[in-house]
């Protein structure tokens, strides 16, 4: 087991700094120049801001120091924001951004396993068919329609009853949460309904369902401990890099429910050119997304006696 956690370490880290040379490159091939804005006001004012950048190096110069800053954990200062570093912008707003993303990852996962379980169970009838016919829906539509339909209605609702039940935008509390969270969420639970379904379908007819039917147990008990147990396994398996998706991926959602959190300031720093908070940002995201996978790899194995790592 540690040789597989170590091994499975070395890759993580190895598709980190693939992430990292990749952003690298691409930003720095992206027309446009960062400094070509009022900052810059002067030749010598250009060559200052240039040199505290380092963007006045070789560019493998700055390749090498950009991967040695990363190795010691500096992400670098960002060019549009006075003084202000990419470290102290994701601590400052990624809390809000998880917190957003755990509520979501909550109503996803619990949505997906008992919408799957029950098309599973009425098969071909009509909660199946119903409940199908909303998970496509939710598969297809964009997460920025379900985003303002949620905000439609939280206004139609609040005028209809004459009081603010739910609040249409901002951050502060609990219920600033719920319908951005259940939006997020949304095209994830519909992956999960579908994914939930198959697996129950496919437990069904297995062998050791066949057997606890052989041995007198009754239906709910076939159903938690046998049924769900085993078929709740492959929803499990993708559910780490779900959470890492939702989490660092509510940029539209949070702009429409204007929430502080990190992607509003990923998609600023794309509109502005802002180098160091782009590569910044998408490293974290990346070193992010490997880390849960690995999570879930070893979890796995705790999770399903049967699966031993070797």
């Amino acid at each position: 087991m540690w040789r597989y956690t170590l091994k499975r370490l070395i890759q993580g880290l190895i598709t980190v700094w693939f992430i990292a040379t990749t952003t690298f490159f691409v930003m720095h091939f992206v027309p446009g120049d960062p400094l070509s804005d009022a900052r810059a006001t002067s030749e010598q004012i250009r060559e200052n801001l240039e040199a505290r950048y380092g963007l006045d190096k070789p560019l493998y110069q700055q390749y090498y120091i950009y991967l040695r800053n990363i190795a010691s954990g500096d992400l670098g200062i960002s060019f549009t924001q006075q003084n202000r570093e990419v470290n102290d912008i994701i601590r400052e707003h990624f809390p809000v951004s998880a917190a957003l993303g755990v509520l979501a990852v909550v109503f996803a996962a619990l949505g997906g396993i008992l919408w799957g379980a029950l098309t599973a169970l009425f098969r071909n009838r009509m909660p199946d068919v119903v409940i199908m016919f909303l998970v496509v829906l939710g598969v297809s539509v964009p997460s920025f329609v379900f985003a303002a339909l949620g905000q439609l209605s939280l206004v139609t609702l609040n005028d209809w009853l004459g009081v603010s039940v739910l609040p249409v935008a901002g951050w502060g509390s609990v219920q600033h949460l719920l319908v951005p969270a259940l939006v997020l969420g949304l095209g994830t639970m519909a992956f999960l309904t579908r994914l939930m379904r198959s697996s129950m379908l496919e437990v069904t007819n297995a062998d050791y369902v066949r057997t606890a039917k052989a041995k007198g147990l009754n239906a709910t008990q076939i159903f938690i401990r046998h049924q769900l147990r085993n078929a709740i396994l492959p929803v499990i398996t993708v559910l780490g890099p779900a959470i890492a998706t939702i989490t660092t991926g509510g940029f539209v959602v949070e702009l429409v429910f204007a929430i502080p959190g990190l992607g509003r300031f990923f998609v600023q720093s794309v509109q502005q050119l802002d180098y160091t908070v782009i590569m910044g940002t998408t490293v974290f995201y990346g070193g992010f997304l490997v880390f849960m996978v690995i999570a879930v790899d070893l979890v796995y194995g705790l999770i399903d006696p049967r699966v031993r790592v070797e």
